[in-house]
């Protein structure tokens, strides 16, 4: 992988260690050449993963609509930023420029983003790794619920397994370089429909 959209909060959280991960990402990913793709914002850990990867020498895209600059800050220091106008235009152009999907905690946004990017993935769009970088727990009951969804019949096991999970940076993207989409079935058929 060459660049990696990462999706997370304009907010920081009340656990300090959400921050940390967010800079060690950063590095993480400046020490291996991988280009960082954002929203674009200077501010909680969103400003975090871009710091941790120019603070490293890495090279930091982000991509914002112009709607946003003022409240989610936009960061001054990056390598580049573009600016959108809408937020489908933000998360098909950080889309575009990536080759695999991490998403660190974050709100409504953050799932949004990364439910779009599972559902474009189940639709056969892309064949993008997408990880889950799940810091001090934080998405243990999400992952509870998806794995509810396979149980309950409103998800395959094998759309399941498309969302990529670890604790750790380091092992995540090891997952993620060896990553094979799934076959993408066609979704509506004679026997289903």
């Amino acid at each position: 992988m060459k660049s990696i959209t990462v999706f997370c909060g304009a907010s920081s959280g009340y656990d300090s260690s959400y921050h940390a991960q967010a800079v060690l990402l950063g590095q993480t990913l400046a020490q291996r050449n991988i280009d960082l793709i954002y929203g674009g914002g200077k501010i909680g850990i969103m400003g975090a993963v871009a710091d941790g990867v120019l603070a490293a020498g890495g090279r930091a895209t982000g991509v914002i609509p112009g709607f946003l600059c003022s409240k989610e800050i936009a960061h001054e220091g990056l390598t580049k930023l573009i600016l959108v106008e809408t937020m489908h235009e933000r998360k098909a152009t950080m889309h575009e420029l990536s080759d695999g999907i991490i998403s660190l905690p974050g709100g409504f946004g953050t799932l949004e983003e990364l439910f779009e990017m599972l559902t474009w993935a189940q639709l056969g769009l892309h064949k993008k790794p997408i990880g889950l970088l799940n810091t001090n727990g934080y998405y243990d009951a999400l992952i509870a619920l998806i794995a509810n969804m396979v149980e309950r019949g409103f998800l395959k096991e094998i759309n399941q397994k498309m969302l990529l999970v670890s604790d750790n940076i380091d092992e995540l993207l090891v997952q993620m370089d060896s990553y094979v989409a799934p076959d993408v079935p066609k979704w509506i058929t004679d026997e289903t429909t």
